[in-house]
């Protein structure tokens, strides 16, 4: 584990998912977990999530360029007063955008938990076009039974060496096994979380 000091390790940006905001419990257990070793988080929310909590109302998410735009401008603003590392993260929807975003960044590197590959029940439309020829680090942590990504699909695209895959036995999207598995989702976030403190470190 990083020795806790007055000032992080290293920053970490971490965007939400398509359907849930910066307080969902997948969003608060990782902040937690990456906070206990020794980086700094920073949750946001696209302005879509924003405008939800001001009045309650369920929208979909904003367009590409708005959350390309949103998220850019946070990575950016971040970078110039930061005097530590900063790397950029994502949960599903969340995880896609940063990976888009990276190489036209000062970040570091990019953490995807769940990718988004294909929309559920199509293959056939696939979003890795940027993923192929991307140049700084991508690790992508996804569960083998993920609906937007079996691991089957997968090991067939043609990602970028800076893409690297960490694969979570029998999890789904939100990366949770199922009991028979012998795992739990807190099993596998704690994984994840010891991954990325060794890519950190």
């Amino acid at each position: 584990m990083f020795k806790k000091e007055n000032c992080p390790v290293a920053r970490v940006l971490l965007a939400h998912g398509a359907g849930a905001g910066k307080d969902h419990p997948f969003m608060l257990q990782m902040d937690e977990l990456l906070s206990g070793i020794g980086l700094q988080v920073v949750r946001f929310e696209f302005p879509y999530m924003q405008k939800r909590r001001e009045d309650g109302k369920r929208r979909p998410p904003d367009r590409m360029p708005v959350l390309l735009g949103h998220y850019k401008a946070l990575i950016d603003s971040h970078c110039v007063e930061s005097d530590v590392p900063v790397y950029i993260a994502g949960k599903s929807m969340g995880g896609r955008v940063a990976s888009m975003l990276l190489d036209e960044t000062d970040a570091v590197a990019c953490f995807a938990l769940g990718f988004p590959f294909h929309p559920p029940g199509k293959p056939d439309k696939l979003r890795t076009g940027h993923l192929e020829g991307i140049t700084k680090p991508v690790h992508i942590f996804q569960g083998t039974r993920d609906p937007m990504g079996y691991r089957e699909e997968v090991l067939h695209y043609a990602l970028s060496e800076s893409v690297h895959l960490h694969w979570l036995e029998d999890g789904d999207h939100d990366l949770k096994p199922r009991k028979a598995s012998g795992f739990s989702q807190q099993m596998h976030l704690e994984h994840v979380t010891r991954q990325i403190e060794e890519i950190i470190r």
